[in-house]
């Protein structure tokens, strides 16, 4: 991790000033005045710079970041996003785990089911979350919550996708010892499929976590919001500050890191008892 953080430092300044130049020639040639002699020396300059440079990256973070809890301000605003991520999370998993039982259990739900749970993936959730959030705003759900319901359409996919091929994962050898030891069709699976299952569960957990975060991102864009970053990212596209752009998307990528973290901290105290491979 600090190998690669250490190459994207070593990039960083050729490639603003790579990505900039043009624009900033393009500037000076349309009689621009920017205040600096040549393209090279404006690139750091532009007032909004395809990358920003590092005391526009400064300037964007405190004006988004102070104060944190400000109703304009990123760290609200992340905070915002990631309480519907997490609902929503923890609503695909539910719903995950459902279809991963029912998947396992019947092959004929799985035959009739599982070509529906691929179509699902396909529909473009730009164009679905205007009409889930206008079908929901019909029975009174608005604000967080179809934001929520959005991010779990996305998310319940991978859950319930793994945590089947996690309950299908138990030797076979496994499965004839606990018939030998005479255990009902309930006491395997809460005893041997569960705990097999746990590893595949927190793995789709961490891909689920990204795809939710996406999901509430967009749902926040796509309808009407007074918080979140998909509101911010929004607005500064509309008034094309770069620079604002730019800190919400790093806004984004951390939340987005803190919450697989936390699902990875999870898994070590639920399955602690696994040995480290």
């Amino acid at each position: 991790m600090l190998a690669v953080a250490l190459v994207a430092v070593l990039i960083y300044w050729p490639l603003m000033l790579w990505a900039n130049v043009g624009q900033a020639a393009r500037s000076l040639a349309s009689g621009a005045d920017l205040g600096c002699g040549t393209a090279l020396q404006c690139a750091t300059q532009l007032r909004n710079p395809v990358i920003p440079a590092p005391q526009q990256f400064a300037t964007g973070f405190q004006n988004l970041s102070v104060p944190p809890l400000a109703a304009t301000s990123a760290p609200y605003n992340a905070l915002v996003t990631g309480g519907e991520t997490l609902l929503g999370l923890a609503l695909a998993s539910v719903l995950g785990l459902v279809l991963a039982t029912l998947l396992v259990r019947s092959r004929s739900f799985e035959r009739a089911t599982l070509p529906w749970l691929v179509a699902s993936q396909t529909v473009p959730i730009v164009a679905l979350a205007p009409m889930l959030a206008v079908l929901l705003g019909q029975f009174g759900v608005q604000g967080f919550f179809p934001k929520a319901i959005i991010a779990a359409y996305i998310a319940f996919f991978p859950i319930a996708i793994g945590m089947a091929q996690g309950l299908r994962s138990p030797d076979p050898l496994q499965l004839d010892l606990m018939r030998t030891y005479r255990a009902s069709p309930a006491q395997t699976f809460r005893l041997l499929q569960i705990p097999a299952s746990l590893p595949y569960l927190f793995t789709s957990l961490k891909v689920a976590a990204t795809a939710a975060l996406v999901g509430s991102i967009v749902a926040e864009i796509s309808t009407i919001s007074f918080s979140g970053l998909g509101k911010m990212l929004a607005e500064n596209s509309r008034a094309s500050d770069t620079v604002a752009l730019w800190v919400i998307m790093i806004y984004g990528a951390a939340l987005g890191i803190a919450l697989v973290a936390l699902i990875g901290l999870l898994e070590r105290l639920v399955t602690g008892w696994r040995r480290p491979v």
